[in-house]
């Protein structure tokens, strides 16, 4: 016979299933709880349905708004003509960089929600047209006056002048078009608080002697000088105070930080395999450890990047020719301007979103499933657009729409959407400043007086 307090034991335990089993034959029996549940679904219905819609009518208007406010900046392209003999350390464009370029303000609800306002942003670039190299910077006319008094303080003998945008000579990249453009954006292949290899990594921080300067942006001048009559290599960084945020799950609920945080917080993940830590009796806590030697540049160059002023940064590179003069291996060398800053334990730039036929697949896709001539052209066309636009921090409404591959490709054929990272003035300074006296590119225009002088009537 069955022992009753073996049964009684057994019900105790299991008796959450049993409740569930029972509550399940109420169910099936009488249909109890499928008749509220249907009263309580028409109930809320109307009110999900309103809140949904409420929520996509902000964001709706938030873009509107934007978009109107942005069609309201107008935009100026300086050139800066560097000085014949740069005698400075990229330290000082560093400073003009920071001082510029960091425009923040604390915005109000009137102007976020009603007006639109955003943070400006600004283009630091170098082009070359049928090989004469040229350093830009494209700015809202608002900032004009800091820009040129701000690149005076660091090159008294440099010259700025208002030019016409050298992109609207191109047109529409399309099969009819006289002209052809592979382009790509670049992004960092580790997190946001891993550096790049920087101008200090070069010792060009030191200022030595010119003949013994390494400079980074040698390679990239040189290559930008190396092009014919026809073509054309273009070079944006384009920035604005670094406002991303990073999530942590906490939770149900979803928090955000800001880069300096995310550093600190990889600083404490390196380096939690090798901390101790001992809990005493009284309730105190102490950590010990010490790192390897091996990881030591690692923590370094983090600390030391989190110590610098930090922009939102997209980078976006541009080989433009004559259909009877594009050379492919120009294409080619333009996509490895930037293996100089490689850091592989550390840090690196690598191509994305490049427009060829393999843009929206892995190699085995690509070799079976290639993209048609009439969609690479598309992609050509949208990367000139988004160059033309200085296009990463607002970017149009389908951008906003992330949609997983290969869905994304086949209802949006002609664009990517953008990657932006988080660099600080040390490492924008290097990929954008002024060569020494070193590289003796003819192309690179200069001004050859060196007793010129800032001009007299700049804004005070």
């Amino acid at each position: 016979m069955y022992d009753m307090n073996i049964l009684i034991k057994e019900m105790k335990e299991f008796w959450l299933v049993l409740a569930f089993l029972i509550l399940g034959y109420f169910v099936l029996q009488f249909d109890i709880v499928a008749f509220w549940v249907y009263k309580i679904f028409l109930g809320l219905l109307p009110i999900v349905i309103t809140i949904t819609l409420g929520i996509i009518t902000y964001f709706f208007w938030l873009h509107y708004i934007r978009a109107n406010f942005i069609s309201g900046i107008d935009w100026v392209l300086l050139e800066i003509v560097p000085p014949r003999d740069v005698e400075r350390s990229p330290k000082a464009m560093e400073l003009f960089i920071t001082n510029a370029l960091y425009h923040t303000s604390m915005k109000s609800g009137l102007e976020l929600y009603w007006q639109g306002a955003v943070w400006f942003w600004f283009s630091l670039e170098i082009a070359s047209i049928d090989g004469q190299v040229h350093f830009y910077v494209r700015t809202p006319t608002r900032t004009k006056g800091l820009l040129e008094t701000q690149i005076y303080a660091q090159f008294p003998q440099a010259q700025v002048k208002v030019v016409e945008d050298y992109t609207l000579a191109v047109d529409k990249i399309s099969p009819e078009s006289k002209w052809n453009l592979w382009g790509c954006e670049f992004s960092l292949l580790k997190p946001d608080s891993f550096p790049i290899k920087t101008y200090v990594d070069f010792g060009l921080d030191k200022d030595p002697k010119e003949e013994y300067k390494i400079d980074p942006i040698a390679p990239v001048i040189e290559l930008f000088g190396s092009i014919g009559k026809g073509e054309q290599m273009w070079m944006q960084i384009v920035v604005t105070p670094s406002k991303k945020e990073y999530p942590v799950h906490a939770g149900i609920f979803t928090k955000t930080h800001d880069w300096v945080k995310q550093a600190e917080m990889e600083l404490d993940k390196i380096a939690k395999p090798y901390t101790k830590i001992e809990h005493f009796p009284d309730g105190s806590i102490q950590k010990s450890g010490r790192t390897p030697d091996s990881v030591r540049p690692l923590i370094d160059a983090i600390n030391r990047k989190m110590m610098k002023v930090g922009f939102d940064t997209g980078i976006r590179v541009c080989y433009v020719a004559k259909k009877e003069v594009f050379d492919m291996s120009n294409r080619r060398n333009i996509r490895l301007i930037f293996r100089q800053y490689a850091q592989p334990y550390i840090n690196q730039l690598e191509r994305i979103n490049s427009t060829q036929a393999d843009a929206f697949g892995t190699n085995f896709l690509a070799t079976f499933f290639p993209l048609s001539n009439k969609k690479v052209m598309r992609l050509a066309d949208r990367m000139l657009e988004e160059y033309r636009e200085r296009e990463f921090f607002h970017p149009p409404m389908r951008h906003k729409i992330h949609l997983p591959w290969p869905i994304s490709p086949v209802l949006f054929p002609n664009f990517f959407h953008h990657h932006i990272n988080v660099l600080n003035t040390e490492e924008i300074a290097t990929l954008w400043h002024f060569p020494g006296q070193i590289l003796k590119v003819p192309t690179l225009e200069r001004i050859e007086s060196k007793e010129a002088s800032p001009p007299t009537n700049l804004p005070i």
